[in-house]
């Protein structure tokens, strides 16, 4: 049984990645700082599954780190925890600095003394995984795609700390030898997203009939990508990919702000819909544009899937329904979310 040290494995992506990963019998070793996005509520089905450990920490601290790779001997190392809202960054860019870069690189520090330490086949198989975005490569115009040679180009306090992180682990391949592996991935959307973003936002502010706030025009683009394909495409990478190899993953979804907006009012309506007979589209309202707003976002894929046979199983109308139903059925847990009860019982529940 392969043993994995997840990071970040609390939140949304990291979450979904080790509901996964368990499932498909991985031994994971969870580290996660628990801050206001990282809900042990996602877990839940997990209590008692001696093939998951939960641990609470943060990755900046070397001595806890040092010592869960002692412990547990993990096969490799993936990298999911972040600071990852634009809007938190524009208001507390430290909080960014803190994790993306100073996190980071304390963790590969420590991950690359325990590989020092590894022996024969053990060394030549283990892997550093890091997950990043598409946002380090700034924005596009109408036409085009960012490729893994795309020149980084952040302009959000967010974007360029994941940009260093990126740097980091590229340089710890090239002067340590470390064996990194990094992904970039667009707009992850599905089950357990933290209801700041935008479509769990849309649904929850839809449910309780208020407005649905849709900055400047709506017409900022992106690509969409169902949080279970990412999840296959790390694995995927991790299995397959070349070390010192950067991998862009994207949905081929592309599509307007407005778009996503009113689709989900459309499913919504279906499903849900309002007393008064109203859509609930009517309750769509502009606000003023978020300061440094890229307008456009396109991943081209074509690397994960030529190279290592990955592509989406998802379209953005399934993958969107999906969503949407899930949140409809699980009320309980966006409430939790909502009204901070989640905060509440967690560092007791992490004890």
């Amino acid at each position: 049984m392969s043993t994995w040290l997840v990071t970040g494995g609390a939140g949304f992506i990291g979450g979904n990645f080790v509901l996964e990963a368990v499932g498909k019998g991985i031994r994971v070793v969870n580290l996660d700082a628990l801050t206001y996005a990282g809900n042990l509520d996602t877990l839940s089905s997990l209590a008692g599954n001696p093939g998951h450990t939960f641990v609470h920490g943060d990755i900046g601290d070397s001595d806890l780190v040092s010592r869960l790779l002692t412990e547990h001997q993990p096969d490799a190392v993936l990298n999911l925890a972040a600071e990852s809202h634009v809007d938190r960054s524009i208001d507390g860019p430290a909080a960014f600095v803190r994790t993306n870069v100073v996190g980071t690189l304390a963790l590969l520090e420590s991950v690359r003394d325990y590989w020092r330490c590894l022996e024969g086949a053990r060394r030549n198989a283990f892997r550093f995984l890091h997950v990043s975005t598409d946002e380090v490569y700034g924005s596009l115009g109408e036409a085009g795609k960012f490729t893994e040679s795309t020149p980084f180009a952040p302009n959000s306090p967010y974007s360029a700390s994941k940009a260093a992180s990126d740097h980091l682990v590229r340089a710890f391949h090239h002067t340590y030898g470390l064996p990194v592996l990094t992904t970039n991935c667009s707009n992850n959307y599905g089950p357990y997203h933290f209801p700041e973003k935008l479509i769990p936002l849309i649904i929850a502010r839809a449910l309780a009939g208020e407005p649905l706030p849709v900055y400047g025009d709506g017409k900022n683009v992106r690509d969409w990508l169902y949080v279970s394909d990412h999840c296959a495409a790390i694995r995927t990478v991790l299995e397959k990919g070349r070390p010192g190899e950067t991998y862009n993953v994207g949905g081929d979804a592309e599509r307007q702000n407005i778009e996503v907006v009113e689709t989900i009012c459309g499913l919504l309506d279906e499903r849900r819909p309002r007393e008064d007979g109203k859509s609930h589209a009517s309750q769509i309202t502009y606000v003023a544009d978020r300061p440094g707003h890229d307008r456009r976002y396109a991943i081209d894929a074509s690397k994960l899937q030529g190279e290592l046979g990955w592509k989406p199983q998802y379209t953005f109308e399934n993958g969107i329904a999906q969503t949407v139903d899930w949140y409809l059925e699980n009320q309980a847990w966006v409430k939790r979310v909502l009204d901070g009860s989640y905060r509440l019982e967690r560092i007791g529940a992490a004890a």
